[in-house]
């Protein structure tokens, strides 16, 4: 196998601002840089990086480390490091009109094997944020549920999910471990989930959570913030979900008139 040397000049005056310490910067316009590049090409010995970016060996190996965490680089003994790519790219896709369908029953479709452990399942009082989703009346609680999905063994994201107690009390005892919630819903209440609101925006890995997801704290997360309706605009559940952007991608299937 011909592996190709990667010469990277002057990069460090071109690093994009990032806020945070200076290893997020580097990081990120190093990412953005070998997602260019064909699989096993070699990047430059650390001297040279560390002079092209301006940093100390200690922020570069920090920058490297995320890559290699995320699965965009290798490390080999003798060899360097190269360019690869992630083992995983899976789509979770929400349907506004056709159906609103969960993450479990999507990912199976396609034949990915889903997991799910569940971290977090208890009625509390919910945060502001979550009672003004929900349109919940001041003092009325919700069922917390807090799941880590993965995908063909490896961690997708952490999905945080908020119903009202007074529908939904039967929620907190639920078997959460396989299936989906969605599906839950429909089945044990009849639920009618009629509309998806999406919110897509981007956070950064809290340590927990990136031990969680196998990634270095501080790295970027996909989050995506979806309230589902009833046919009357009663909203029913709000969910977020933090996602690696390495293994994940979000597709909204939006439909008008019918088609």
């Amino acid at each position: 196998m011909t592996s190709r040397r990667l010469v990277i000049p002057y990069l460090w005056l071109v690093v994009s601002p990032v806020a945070g310490p200076k290893y997020l910067s580097v990081r990120e316009h190093l990412r953005r840089r070998v997602a260019a590049l064909p699989e096993h090409t070699l990047l430059p010995p650390e001297p040279v990086l560390c002079a092209e970016y301006g940093v100390s060996r200690i922020t570069l190996r920090r920058a490297v480390d995320g890559l290699v965490a995320d699965g965009h680089l290798v490390r080999e003994q003798g060899r360097g490091t190269y360019v690869t790519r992630p083992a995983i790219r899976h789509e979770y896709r929400e349907s506004f009109v056709h159906r609103i369908a969960g993450f479990n029953s999507v990912m199976t479709e396609t034949g990915a094997q889903v997991g799910t452990t569940v971290l977090t399942q208890q009625i509390v009082p919910p945060p502001a944020a979550v009672a003004a989703e929900l349109a919940l009346d001041p003092g009325a609680d919700v069922v917390e549920l807090v799941r880590l999905r993965s995908v063909d063994g490896a961690p997708n994201h952490v999905a945080h999910s908020f119903l009202p107690a007074g529908f939904y009390a039967r929620a907190a005892q639920a078997d959460f471990s396989q299936g989906s919630l969605y599906d839950y819903l429909r089945r044990e209440y009849g639920a009618d989930l009629a509309h998806a609101r999406i919110l897509v925006d981007v956070g950064t890995a809290a340590p927990d959570e990136a031990e969680l997801l196998r990634v270095v704290a501080g790295s970027p997360l996909l989050v995506v913030r979806t309230t589902v309706h009833d046919s009357g605009g009663h909203p029913l559940v709000h969910s977020f979900s933090r996602l690696r952007p390495d293994v994940s991608q979000v597709e909204f299937e939006v439909s008008v008139g019918g088609r």
